[in-house]
């Protein structure tokens, strides 16, 4: 009972994977991995396995997706004595309701399609199942395939809608994402990319195996357990610097939009302009307000006039007057309805989102809101900022699958020292230099994620 308690006092600490096997033994593949908390279906979990969890201080989590059985199953988890419950998939608000009184005292955490996201939700842990599977991707002849070194791709990524999430809501985030199903076998490097692209945008995906990799760690073949060890070496790299959680998204510049405006979607607004290298914070206009705009000096708006209430405007207004630079869509302009299940803009919202994309080029072009990068193609950075506003910390994360080269860093502001962290690797201390309007920093080689502290 002691150690379940304790499992569920750090529950924002929770570091999940699919599990596929109810074998007690199975848990000793946890250790040393970073994973914590493992997720099963609610019909799979025993007595004994749960015995074993906690005697490892590893959390079990019931799964409970949508079906005539999901009210038996919430049930048979809360007296099963696992540590909380998960809801997979879109429940009618009236089942979720039910289901959580028959879980109760569990702790649930929900995991719908991105547009049945809660906004408001209190949970402790949130986010969804619909994750993009991150990487390089480029067409050819309508066919996609990863890019080498001297293409120009097209990055999938879910920064652009965690940046969003984490603005709209205070719970943990996890992100679902499955290795694609022509991936027979995913190299070790790929699921570097997918573990670094949620926690630099401050979320954790849930780790899940491809089949073949899956089946040869529960056999116990030894490349599928080195494998393992080395894809928790990400996981580990994150998870023990535990000060980074607290440093916060920076940028000069934002961007105000909600859900239904943009927001829930990858490949929208907030990606375009970090593919652009473009330092960017998101502010969900359900939460602006005047404090919200502090240290702000460029806001891209792309809400209706009609969308602020009388204080909201007042905001903005007072923005305005101080100097901000406040960029509205032209009179009319929306964004327009989402396709019910889309991860991404329809070919509608892509042509809105070009209507404004000029006047939005136009005011970032060449300008430095937070950082900048150089000899980047294929990279994503992160800037946050740490609670004193003493430290930047900027997170690169190598999508194209080759290691990047001679990499150019410049920091907004005037900053006297760099470290440069790279899993695997020892800390390691960067000239810096002035450059204009900032701190340049030069990185000789990224491999998959490398993370910069500025000071």
């Amino acid at each position: 009972m002691i150690l379940a308690l304790l499992l569920l006092a750090a529950l924002p600490d929770w570091v999940p994977a699919y599990w596929t096997s109810n074998d007690p033994k199975s848990l000793d593949l946890l250790k040393g991995s970073g994973v914590n908390c493992v997720l099963l279906p609610a019909v799979a979990i025993t007595g004994e396995f749960l015995h074993s969890a906690a005697a490892g201080e590893i959390a079990v989590v019931a799964v409970v997706r949508p079906g005539l059985a999901s009210f038996d199953e919430a049930a048979r988890a809360s007296k099963s004595g696992a540590n909380a419950l998960l809801l997979e998939g879109d429940f009618d608000t009236r089942v979720d309701r039910t289901i959580r009184e028959l879980a109760a005292p569990l702790p649930v955490i929900e995991l719908p399609s991105r547009q049945r996201i809660k906004l408001d939700s209190r949970d402790p842990i949130a986010g969804t199942w619909q994750g993009l599977w991150p990487g390089i991707i480029i067409e050819h002849g309508g066919s996609k395939v990863m890019a080498g070194p001297s293409s120009a791709p097209w990055i999938n990524t879910n920064t652009g809608f965690l940046h969003f999430l984490r603005a709209a809501m205070s719970s943990v985030l996890w992100i679902g994402a499955t290795p694609p199903a022509e991936d027979t076998v995913t190299p070790v490097e790929r699921y570097g990319i997918v573990i670094s692209d949620a926690y630099a945008a401050g979320a954790r995906w849930i780790v899940t195996l491809d089949d073949d990799l899956n089946r040869r760690l529960l056999s116990g073949d030894a490349k599928a357990r080195a494998d393992w060890q080395r894809l928790g070496g990400y996981i580990r790299y994150f998870e023990q610097h535990r000060e980074w959680r607290e440093y916060r998204p920076f940028s000069r510049m934002a961007v105000m939009q909600d859900g239904d405006s943009g927001g829930l979607l990858s490949a929208s607004l907030l990606d375009l302009m970090f593919a652009q290298h473009i330092a960017v914070r998101s502010i969900p206009s359900r939460r602006l307000k005047e404090d919200t705009l502090a240290g702000v000096r460029t806001v891209i708006n792309v809400e209706p006039s009609n969308a602020f209430s009388t204080s909201q405007q007042q905001a903005l207004a007072h923005f305005a007057q101080s100097g901000g630079v406040l960029l509205n869509p032209p009179a009319n302009w929306r964004f327009g309805d989402d396709t019910p299940g889309r991860i991404s803009p329809n070919r509608k919202q892509l042509e809105r989102i070009q209507d404004i994309w000029e006047m939005l080029y136009n005011a970032t072009a060449r300008k430095n809101f937070g950082a900048r990068s150089f000899n980047t193609a294929g990279i994503l950075f992160n800037v946050l900022a740490s609670p004193d506003d003493k430290r930047l910390l900027i997170h690169l994360v190598n999508y194209t699958g080759f290691p990047g080269e001679s990499i150019t860093v410049q920091a907004l502001g005037e900053w006297k020292r760099a470290r440069l962290y790279q899993p695997g690797a020892a800390e390691k201390e960067l000239s810096v230099y002035p450059v204009k309007d900032g701190t340049g920093m030069d990185i000789d080689k990224l491999d998959v994620v490398a993370s910069l502290i500025v000071e």
